[in-house]
């Protein structure tokens, strides 16, 4: 079947069930002809989700199924992961709101692995609470680089501003210390290549932001953009990259200045997010590049203070929705487009011609 014509199965894990995850899924599935455009396929519990559209007043229908190979096209599909009862405490985590909301995230990734899905959106998990648990990361994006033992990178994206993170987790004073020419260069890589395949655009301009105030001043105020991060841009626009900085980070988020460029590599957390989610405000999806699938989410959190308040906003969950079937079908297109361009050669090759030589010319 054409890319443009498979009706993706998109998994979605809960996240915590007493934040607004729940809420915004269901928000997202009100619409009786949503499931012309994807196959929904919700990692959760009948009961909860009974009991909470019941609160926010939603007319919805699930399909009930076991397995997630169950799943049928046209209808709004419910891997039932708990079946007893759930004690909904809105507005704060509880152990068995952050349990499942492990359970969902590692149902929805197996599910993945086997192919009964073919992108994973997740709901706003508590990663405090997780961690308490035992569970290993301080977010989802550590966890599938462990789960399938690649290297990706948190990148924040609009139809207008794409923003990638080179550290993200980790306490500030760390920073410096997690940042090498190898690593950005690695990074810058990553992205110019997700660009290309996953946002069709050929030849990507990217914008790397300094460490330090002003970057560095010269190395005044800080050496790293002298001896990390120039000479990691130098070396990729020497090997035909479009990389370009490093620019002082205060006023690299002007309209006029980050509009010419595709995407931005910033050096950390906050450095990247916090103007982005200025300017992208409810329309950010955070989506995991340099993985061997699809996973995006939405760029804001639990929301404890609004949970079963019935005013959450659920266009970024939307967005993560629409975000993960555009990249879906970008990739699986560009897929096609490499294989219909080595074919020629491939047959070229069977046949004992190399396509590569000049025709021979009579002297």
């Amino acid at each position: 079947m054409s890319p443009k014509n498979h009706k993706v199965r998109v998994g979605i894990s809960i996240g915590d069930f007493n934040g607004i995850g729940p809420e915004i899924i269901m928000k997202c599935l009100t619409d009786k002809t949503i499931t012309d455009f994807f196959t929904p396929v919700i990692f959760g519990s009948g009961k909860l989700f009974t009991y909470q559209k019941n609160i926010f007043k939603l007319n919805l229908n699930f399909n009930y199924i076991n397995e997630p190979s169950q799943a049928q096209a046209g209808k709004l599909n419910m891997v039932n992961l708990v079946k007893d009862n759930v004690n909904v405490e809105l507005g704060k985590p509880t152990e068995e709101s952050t349990k499942m909301a492990i359970d969902s995230l590692e149902a929805a990734t197996e599910a993945l692995i086997k192919g009964d899905i073919d992108v994973i959106v997740t709901a706003p998990i508590n990663k405090d609470e997780m961690v308490k648990m035992g569970f290993k990361h301080t977010g989802h994006t550590g966890y599938f680089e462990e789960k399938f033992n690649k290297k990706g990178l948190m990148f924040l994206v609009t139809e207008d501003l794409k923003v990638a993170v080179s550290t993200h987790h980790i306490p500030i004073s760390k920073v410096a210390e997690n940042i090498s020419k190898e690593k950005i260069k690695k990074q810058i890589r990553m992205l110019n290549q997700t660009l290309i395949e996953d946002f069709n655009i050929s030849k990507p301009k990217i914008a790397v932001l300094g460490l330090n105030p002003h970057s560095g001043d010269g190395g005044v105020i800080g050496t790293e953009e002298i001896e990390i991060i120039e000479p990691a841009i130098r070396e990729l626009s020497d090997n035909g990259i479009l990389t370009f900085g490093p620019f002082p980070a205060d006023s690299f988020f002007q309209p006029n200045k980050y509009k010419s460029f595709d995407a931005v590599l910033a050096m950390y957390h906050d450095q990247g997010l916090a103007p982005f989610k200025t300017l992208a405000y409810e329309e950010g999806v955070n989506y995991t590049a340099g993985l061997p699938f699809i996973r995006t989410s939405p760029d804001h959190g639990v929301a404890y203070d609004i949970a079963g308040k019935n005013v959450a906003d659920a266009q970024s969950f939307m967005e993560s929705i629409f975000t993960a079937i555009k990249v879906f079908k970008n990739r699986e297109e560009y897929k096609e487009l490499m294989q219909n361009r080595l074919q020629p050669r491939k047959m070229a090759m069977d046949n004992g011609i190399d396509e590569d030589l000049p025709e021979e010319t009579e002297a």
